[in-house]
């Protein structure tokens, strides 16, 4: 039993470590091994986390370990302490003025595996000094506790103490390879697309896509392959699954992809670059959000609609 009157004392940092990766990973032993430590020696320093706080954390059971609702409390501030960490050895990794150091970028997995990379490649043929570490999500990450230097966004960055510039709108189509369409029914209207033809979208998340036709609303039970994974979509489009969302300067760099109703049916992402304003003073930091800007601008000019364009 846990004395809750007794007088809490203040823990050593290194257990809420313990703690963070014994609560995301379920088990001792699998956060053990993720932290390069034994399993009697995590245990001990979570055993010694709980006498401190004076409250149990997990419960014990043959399925693993369960968050108590303490637990389940903490955890939130325990992550928060994590990236104001890692935000802390970002930041003595380099100098104000220097150039070398790492920088945490966040993403969407569509934007982070499709577009940065070769952005990001050109970045370190430039400033090689510069360790770069890409943090693919869809979750918006929080710039304010640390969590990443640099956000590539596809909605406008709502907190205060952000500097945030708009890139463009990033227009997205509806697509399919040449392989389905060789055997799908004819796309004579909009409507055949229902009932007739396989589409891709989502399970779960109902994604926000303004813009569409007001004759095509989304919904999950329309779709015959779903996932929320975007890439994985992406994938499923490519390999003649279906007709699905892409952005127009991913499937234009594949001719066997073919757009579909591209007059009838559209939609459109912001696309924002987002920096904490106390970060501006970091030089490495600043040419990475202009080399960004300038190779994200060539990107949306690339995915307009091409009858908008022509």
């Amino acid at each position: 039993m846990y004395d809750i009157q007794k007088r809490m004392i203040e823990p050593d940092w290194s257990h809420f470590r313990a703690f963070l990766a014994v609560f995301s990973d379920g088990s001792l032993s699998a956060a053990a091994r993720r932290l390069g430590l034994t399993q009697p020696t995590l245990g001990r320093q979570i055993a010694e986390l709980e006498r401190d706080l004076g409250t149990a954390l997990f419960i014990r059971s043959q399925r693993g370990l369960t968050p108590t609702d303490a637990a389940r409390d903490m955890a939130r501030h325990a992550q928060a302490m994590s990236a104001a960490s890692s935000a802390m050895m970002r930041a003595a990794s380099g100098g104000v003025s220097d150039t070398a150091g790492i920088i945490r970028i966040t993403a969407s997995d569509i934007v982070g595996a499709e577009v940065l990379p070769p952005l990001l490649a050109s970045f370190r043929r430039k400033v090689p000094g510069v360790t770069i570490e890409l943090s693919l999500s869809n979750r918006m990450a929080d710039l304010l506790t640390g969590e990443a230097d640099i956000a590539v966004r596809m909605l406008r960055p709502g907190q205060q103490a952000i500097v945030a510039r708009h890139i463009g709108d990033v227009g997205l189509g509806l697509y399919a390879h040449r392989s389905y369409l060789e055997t799908a029914p004819p796309l004579t209207t909009p409507g055949v697309l229902f009932g007739e033809h396989a589409l891709i979208g989502f399970d779960r998340e109902t994604p926000v896509l303004p813009g569409l036709s007001r004759d095509f609303a989304l919904s999950s039970d329309m779709f015959t392959f779903r996932t929320d994974n975007d890439l994985a979509q992406l994938a499923a489009i490519r390999a003649g699954c279906g007709i699905g969302f892409i952005q127009h300067g991913i499937a234009r760099r594949t001719t066997e992809l073919v757009p579909v109703f591209a007059r009838e049916i559209g939609s459109s992402l912001q696309m924002w670059l987002a920096l904490h304003e106390d970060l501006r003073a970091s030089r490495r930091l600043r040419l990475m959000m202009d080399h960004l800007a300038a190779g994200l601008a060539d990107y949306v000019a690339r995915s307009q609609p091409l009858h908008q364009t022509a």
